[in-house]
């Protein structure tokens, strides 16, 4: 079985593949992972899916020629089985046609009932 495109280690079947299913996440550092596995994948509906619907934009569209190249978690807080909102730092790697860059975001999480949703993030 073939490594998640988002870094776990785990198995895309096991890992992030469920969540662009639809199957709620567990925690909100893996639904940040299914988010930049989303990307990857160009997998619009699931970004949209599991944005807040307060902060939802009314539209989304992906930039098709940037390529993901990798994602580091820096840091999470809260975020789990028994909380309600959850932060994820992380650094994604792309290419654009301008050259290699880095995205560096502080994101929040919240989650209602059985379901976490990406809240917004700020680029420190």
């Amino acid at each position: 079985m073939e490594g998640c495109v988002c870094g776990s280690g785990r198995p895309s079947a096991r890992c992030c593949d469920p969540l662009l299913a639809g199957r709620p996440a567990p925690a909100a550092e893996r639904l940040m992972r299914s988010r930049y596995t989303a990307f990857v994948r160009g997998d619009v509906d699931h970004l949209r899916a599991s944005w807040h619907p307060s902060t939802r934009p009314a539209t989304l569209s992906l930039d098709p020629h940037v390529v993901w190249e990798g994602l580091t978690v820096l840091r999470t807080e809260r975020g789990g089985l028994l909380d309600d909102d959850g932060v994820v730092e992380f650094r994604a790697r792309c290419r654009r046609a301008s050259g290699p860059e880095v995205l560096h975001e502080v994101s929040r999480f919240r989650r209602e009932g059985r379901d976490w949703f990406y809240l917004d993030g700020v680029h420190p």
